[in-house]
C-alpha cells in the first residue's frame, strides 16, 4: 500500500523559492572584486536569479548543458548557483587554482557552453581561449564600468550586469525530475586528470538538510555565517544551500582571504559561523594575536579539507571561546560525510579528553553510513585501535565519476575513499593517514597525522608535515618538516625529545628538517607527493639512522 504523501521533487530552485517566501529581508552581503562592499536580500537574489535564468536561455543554454564559473564567494557567484541549476542546467564550479593543463582539460571534457569569470581571473580566460578546440561564450562578472578589454580575440565578453538588465525577472522554476544533474565538480587531481562528480537536485537537497542539522554544522536562521571555503569547491561545503533554508545571514568574503581581511569582516557584520581550512585559520588567529584581540560574535568554525592540529582547537576554544567543528568529506560526498559535535558524556570529560575527541573528524551525519575494512575486505572492529580502510554509502555519495561510468566508483555498493582510519565505540572515525601517505616502517603502519598533531602543540611550531622516506632497512621511516614561527630558534633535539611519552617509541621520527613552507594544492591541502620527491634519498645509507625499532 502506497502512503497518502504529495509528491513533490526535492528541488535546489525550491531552496531559493523557500529563502523569498520566508527569509525575504534576510541579509546576503558581499566583499566584490571591484573592492566595494555588495548588500542586499534575499529577495533580491531570487528575483536576480530570475532574471539570469532568462538570460542563460536567451544565450541558447538549454537542459542539461554545463554552465562554467570561474568566481570566488560573492552574490552573483550564488546568483548562478539557483540560475543555471534551477533552470535544468548544469553548473559547473571550476577552481581557478588548478594548473591551466588541467583547467583547459577541465572545461574541454564538461563541454562547458559558456563561462562566467570575476575580473582577476581575465588571465586565466585567456589562457583558456587560446587551448579550447571550439570557440565558447565568457560573460565577465561585474558592470558596464568594470569590463575589461581582452588582449586575445579569441575572447569573446559579455557583462553579466548587462545581462541582468535585458531581462524580465517573470520566470518560473520548471517541475524538474529531482534525479536531474544539477551541478559539476571535479576533484583536485593530484594524480592524473581530475574526475568529475556530478551531483543531482535529490542529492543535493538531502545534503543541505543533514549539513544543517544541529549534530552537524548546526546552523539556523539565528546565525550570520561567512563560507571561507571557496564556493568553486564542492559548493562552499554546502553552505550557500543552507543559508537558503534555514534563513541565515550570508556574508561572502570574494578573494580576500588574508587573516586582517577576515577578521576585519567577521568583527564587522557580526559572524556567527565560519568554515575553512586549516591553513586559512592560522592566518586569521596569528592576526587576532598580534592584536591582542579576540572574537566579539564568532562562536564555531568547521574546520576541514585537511585535519585540524589540536593546538588550533585549543587556541580557537580556550583563547576566543569558539567552538570547532572538526568536518571530514569529500568532492565524491557532496561534501560532508563526519562531523566531530560532542555526545552529552564527552561533554562532562576532562580538557584534554575532550581535545583528544576532537582531533577526530566526528561521526556521520544521517544518511551517511561507513565501515573500515582489512586488504581483504573483512569488516575491522569499532574499538578505537584497528586501523583499515574507510568505505562510505549514502544517498549524496557518487557511484561513478562523470562521463567515465564503466570505471566503477564502488565497491560492493560501498565508496572507497582511499582514506585509512579508525572508529571508537561511540563511533568517531579518525582519519589516520591516505592510503598513498601511510608510513609502511618494517611491516608496521604509521600515521603521519597523529606525528603532525604531536609536532603542532610545541608552542614554537608554526606548521608540520610528516611524510614517510625510504630507508635502507625498515623500507620508511618518518621525516619531519617543519615551519617554525617568527623568531624561533627552535631545535632538531628539542623537538625530538617533545614527542618522548607522547606516541610509541618506534613511531618517533628519525628526523627532522625546518623548512620556510610547503607546497599546496587547488584546495589548500599540502602535496605529500612533491615532499617524498624532494626529500626521498634523505636516508640513504650514508645518512640512515638508527630506529628504535632497533
Amino acid at each position: 500500500m502506497k502512503g497518502l504523501m504529495m509528491e513533490q521533487p526535492l528541488l535546489v530552485a525550491s531552496l531559493l523559492m523557500h529563502a523569498e517566501r520566508h527569509h525575504a529581508d534576510q541579509e546576503v552581503v558581499s566583499r566584490r572584486v571591484e573592492g566595494d562592499l555588495h548588500r542586499y536580500r534575499f529577495a533580491d537574489l531570487a528575483k536576480r536569479a530570475r532574471r539570469m535564468a532568462n538570460a542563460l536561455e536567451g544565450l541558447g543554454i538549454r537542459p542539461g548543458d554545463r554552465v562554467g564559473t570561474l568566481a570566488w564567494n560573492g552574490y552573483r557567484h550564488m546568483e548562478l548557483y539557483f540560475a543555471a541549476s534551477g533552470s535544468g542546467a548544469v553548473l559547473h564550479t571550476i577552481n581557478p587554482r588548478l594548473h591551466i593543463d588541467q583547467l583547459a582539460y577541465i572545461v574541454e571534457h564538461a563541454d562547458d557552453q559558456v563561462v562566467f569569470f570575476d575580473l582577476g581571473f581575465l588571465p586565466i580566460i585567456e589562457a583558456l581561449a587560446a587551448r579550447m578546440t571550439k570557440p565558447r561564450l565568457f560573460v565577465a562578472m561585474c558592470d558596464p564600468s568594470h569590463m575589461p578589454a581582452s588582449v586575445d580575440s579569441k575572447v569573446s565578453m559579455l557583462c553579466y550586469e548587462d545581462l541582468i538588465e535585458a531581462h524580465v525577472d517573470d520566470y518560473v522554476w520548471p517541475p524538474l525530475d529531482e534525479n536531474t544533474a544539477s551541478s559539476l565538480c571535479y576533484t583536485s587531481g593530484t594524480t592524473g586528470n581530475p574526475k568529475g562528480v556530478l551531483y543531482s537536485h535529490r542529492s543535493t537537497v538531502l545534503h543541505t538538510y543533514a549539513a544543517a542539522l544541529p549534530d552537524a554544522l548546526n546552523c539556523s536562521a539565528r546565525d550570520t555565517i561567512l563560507p571561507v571555503v571557496p564556493m568553486f569547491h564542492v559548493n562552499a561545503w554546502g553552505l550557500p544551500y543552507i543559508a537558503c533554508m534555514v534563513g541565515a545571514k550570508l556574508v561572502f568574503p570574494g578573494p580576500a582571504l588574508d587573516g586582517k581581511s577576515l577578521y576585519e569582516l567577521i568583527e564587522s557584520e557580526q559572524v556567527t559561523m565560519s568554515a575553512g581550512v586549516p591553513t586559512v585559520w592560522q592566518g586569521l588567529l596569528s592576526h587576532a594575536a598580534e592584536l591582542g584581540r579576540t572574537f566579539s560574535s564568532m562562536r564555531r568554525t568547521v574546520i576541514g579539507g585537511a585535519p585540524c592540529p589540536t593546538a588550533m582547537t585549543v587556541q580557537f576554544q580556550d583563547r576566543h571561546q569558539v567552538e570547532v567543528l572538526h568536518a571530514w568529506g569529500m568532492t565524491e560526498l557532496s561534501p560532508v560525510g563526519t562531523v566531530c559535535s560532542l555526545k552529552h558524556h564527552q561533554l562532562s570529560m576532562s580538557a584534554d579528553a575532550r581535545h583528544a575527541i576532537q582531533a577526530k573528524q566526528g561521526r556521520v551525519v544521517f544518511g551517511i553510513d561507513m565501515k573500515i575494512v582489512d586488504a581483504e575486505g573483512a569488516e575491522l572492529p569499532w574499538d578505537g585501535a584497528a586501523v583499515g580502510n574507510l568505505l562510505v554509502r549514502g544517498p549524496w555519495v557518487s557511484r561513478s565519476y562523470y562521463r567515465d561510468e564503466t570505471t566503477a566508483a564502488l565497491e560492493d555498493g560501498w565508496f572507497a575513499t582511499g582514506d585509512v582510519a579508525r572508529i571508537d565505540r561511540d563511533g568517531f572515525m579518525q582519519i589516520t593517514d591516505r592510503s598513498k601517505d601511510v608510513i609502511k616502517s618494517g611491516g608496521e603502519w604509521i600515521s603521519s597525522i597523529d606525528i603532525e598533531n604531536v609536532a603542532c602543540l610545541h608552542a614554537e611550531v608554526a606548521s608540520a608535515v610528516c611524510i614517510g622516506t625510504q630507508h635502507p632497512k625498515w623500507d620508511e621511516r618518518p621525516l619531519l618538516l617543519i615551519v617554525r614561527k617568527p623568531g624561533s630558534s627552535l631545535a632538531k633535539e628539542d623537538i625530538l625529545a617533545f614527542f618522548d611519552g607522547k606516541l610509541a617509541k618506534w613511531w618517533k621520527p628519525d628526523d627532522v628538517v625546518f623548512v620556510d613552507g610547503f607546497p599546496l594544492g587547488a584546495t589548500g591541502k599540502v602535496l605529500k607527493n612533491q615532499l617524498r620527491e624532494q626529500f626521498h634519498c634523505h636516508y640513504a645509507p650514508s645518512t640512515a639512522h638508527t630506529s628504535p625499532q632497533d
